[in-house]
């Protein structure tokens, strides 16, 4: 039997500095799918910066070699994480002068 779930890591959050989001224990899954929607992105000449990082106990973390999507303006972005482990999370990081941006942050996983 297939399993699905989506987890909200972030709703209507928003950070002024370089963030993670909350480790999630995954191991179960196959596959998984961020989806990071940008709500509200401001500042001068904002980005953010997203990549996935992984982790054997959830306690050390380092970057998966996914590729690091980089959003200019609000809207949704997407990508996919396979054979990463045991744990996920989200590093973000803020760039510009004075950044701020308001998120939505889901993990898709299934098995």
């Amino acid at each position: 039997m297939k399993h699905a779930l989506t987890a909200v890591l972030e709703r209507n959050t928003t950070f002024t500095a370089d963030f993670t989001t909350e480790p999630y224990e995954a191991g179960w899954a196959t596959e998984a799918r961020w989806f990071v929607r940008t709500l509200a992105l401001e500042g001068d000449a904002p980005t953010l910066h997203l990549a996935t990082q992984i982790s054997p106990d959830g306690l050390h973390w380092c970057d998966d070699e996914t590729a690091e999507q980089v959003t200019t303006e609000p809207g949704l972005v997407s990508w996919r994480v396979r054979e990463f482990g045991h744990w996920l999370r989200l590093r973000a990081s803020l760039r510009g002068g004075d950044p701020q941006a308001k998120v939505l942050i889901y993990l898709a996983l299934k098995s």
